[in-house]
């Protein structure tokens, strides 16, 4: 698979659901899911992960992106489906999170990449209070896809203040210790 890249505006917030929008939608442990397109700044073949001691298990550990450290995110363990098996098919996204003034890039492990879909406004509808095997503060909203619900993920919450800033901490402690990870 060959590396999509996927164009987008840094300045314009995640969409909540409100307004219509495009969405990256893939797979994860079975069910299709989405994500604003505007937090998505690449998707990447899977390459080698350097596991990091003392990580929740969530966190699959760090890549080498053009000479830049990498936390990268078993999205199924985050969600709460079990690790990912890796896959012909898998695949990172890297989404770009900010925490005030400051932007952090991400890799979020999919099982598979489908495609990009532009779901209408009137097709967004509020995430269910209850219901959903997926955290609720982790879903942003629900978009109809062909009579289908699709859960669109809130990456802000996906990935909070906190773990933001433990991921933070874990890069630099990678990055300060370069000749010893093996990327």
């Amino acid at each position: 698979m060959g590396e999509l890249m996927v164009s987008k505006k840094t300045t314009e917030p995640e969409h909540r659901g409100e307004e219509a929008g495009q969405y990256l939608t893939f797979s994860v442990a079975e069910e299709r899911l989405a994500m604003s397109i505007d937090a998505v700044k690449e998707i990447i073949e899977t390459p080698v992960v350097t596991r990091v001691p003392m990580t929740p298990d969530y966190i699959r550990g760090v890549i080498n992106l053009r000479g830049s450290v990498v936390p990268v995110i078993d999205l199924g363990a985050r969600l709460g489906r079990g690790s990912l098996t890796l896959t012909k098919r898998s695949c990172i996204v890297l989404v770009e999170v900010r925490v005030g003034e400051d932007a952090h890039v991400l890799g979020m492990l999919v099982d598979e990449v489908k495609n990009i879909l532009e779901i209408p406004r009137e097709d967004i509808k509020p995430p269910p209070e209850f219901g959903s095997e997926i955290r609720t503060d982790f879903i942003a909203a629900m978009g109809r896809v062909d009579d289908v619900f699709v859960i669109i993920l809130s990456v802000d919450h996906v990935l909070s203040i906190q773990e933001l800033a433990a991921l933070r901490k874990l890069s630099e402690e990678a990055a300060a210790s370069g000749s010893d990870a093996q990327f």
